[in-house]
């Protein structure tokens, strides 16, 4: 794909606005672990929430969206859709106490709630895993997405995607603190959304599409746009592993940072990092009203109208011949309909990906390395380290 002037313009004019919030948050945020991580405990809901949608927005998400839609028809979302209940639970039960217990990281609830040394264990080894190993996890999962649209979309191998991608993320996040995660998060969410709507309009309009009202009628599509399940026609397999399993047992069962029962992850960083309950509260609300009932739906309208254009696996295939067969399943499909855009839309979409990118991969390495500072060095190595130490 042939990026014209203006698409780099917007590329780089968005990289270099997220170097200099960087930067200026820089200038305050090395002064204390609080002021670094937690951003002085000032911090407004609507910034928090927006910064939570944000994060939970990663590369690979639209892929992922594409994939189900794809696979299982739009009510296969419910896979993570069933997690708004263990976000009603956090908003309405626990995010004022997480904020009350001034706590610095929620891995330090373990020895807020227990005692002894088997609390002391749990907390090291809670925070090697999530902290170290989990989080290792998720970004490579957010790499790998990353990977896959810059060979899609650009050709690019996976050493260069990463190398463009990550240098901008690491040198703001470290520069800045949670405060420059939270403000490039702001930035980064109005882009992501304004390129996410914008293409959705562009795509659906497409001549193989044929505008809206043709794509809502094509029988392929109809098959799939079933929001909840109709019981009498669908896959008892496929309706119990995507609808009532998670319904009835993963939103409680299973952790994601993000969504777990009670709060965790990132979302905890934030909540501890509001300038009081009131707002704590508020971020969280926001938080997953957008996360579950806005945001997916521009995704859902690209992975409709792919099936229109790429049926199947083959016509994806045939698309991509440079590509290792292996990588190119139906979440492939939204990257392979970017490649449509226009210039100008399209520089604002690639702009929008690398800023899902890193928002998942600043929010991941600030609150994996407050783990690591809080919960193993301070905790277990250097009680009094000074707070310059800390940072």
């Amino acid at each position: 794909m042939h990026l014209e002037i203006l698409d780099w313009t917007i590329i780089f004019g968005a990289f270099a606005l997220y170097i200099g919030i960087g930067f200026f948050a820089g200038r305050s945020a090395g002064t204390s672990y609080e002021s670094y991580f937690l951003s002085g405990r000032t911090m407004p809901w609507w910034l928090l929430g927006t910064s939570m949608v944000a994060t939970t927005f990663a590369t690979d998400t639209p892929n992922l969206v594409a994939g189900i839609v794809r696979r299982h028809g739009v009510f296969g979302n419910w896979i993570w859709w069933a997690l708004l209940l263990t976000g009603a639970s956090t908003v309405f039960l626990f995010a004022k106490l997480w904020r009350r217990s001034g706590m610095r990281t929620d891995i330090e609830f373990y020895e807020l709630r227990y005692s002894g040394k088997p609390a002391a264990f749990l907390r090291e080894f809670r925070a090697v895993y999530l902290g170290v190993f989990f989080n290792v996890l998720v970004m490579a999962n957010v790499t790998l997405a990353a990977i896959k649209i810059g060979g899609v979309m650009f050709g690019l191998d996976p050493v260069k995607t990463i190398a463009i991608a990550s240098i901008v993320t690491v040198a703001y996040s470290m520069a800045g603190g949670l405060t420059s995660v939270l403000l490039t998060d702001l930035v980064q969410f109005v882009i992501v959304m304004i390129g996410a709507i914008w293409a959705a309009v562009f795509v659906t309009q497409l001549p193989q599409v044929g505008g809206l009202t043709k794509l809502l009628a094509d029988p392929r599509v109809v098959a799939k746009m079933d929001i909840v399940p109709n019981f009498s026609t669908a896959d008892p397999d496929l309706v119990m592993a995507v609808f009532a399993i998670p319904l009835l047992v993963t939103w409680w069962s299973s952790y994601y940072p993000g969504a777990e029962p009670r709060g965790g992850g990132y979302v905890v960083q934030r909540l501890l990092a509001a300038k009081n309950e009131k707002h704590a509260l508020g971020a969280c609300l926001f938080f997953n009203v957008m996360h579950y009932a806005l945001r997916p739906w521009p995704w859902i309208l690209v992975a409709l109208a792919s099936l229109v254009v790429f049926p199947d696996l083959a016509s994806l295939r045939d698309k991509f011949p440079h590509l290792d067969p292996k990588i190119i399943q139906d979440d492939l499909a939204y990257p392979a309909m970017m490649t449509f855009l226009p210039s100008g839309l399209m520089g604002l979409m690639v702009a929008s990906l690398a800023a899902a990118y890193m928002s998942t991969m600043s929010t991941q390495m600030n609150y994996g390395s407050s783990i690591i500072v809080n919960d193993i060095y301070l905790r277990f190595f250097r009680p009094k380290a000074t707070d310059a130490e800390q940072v």
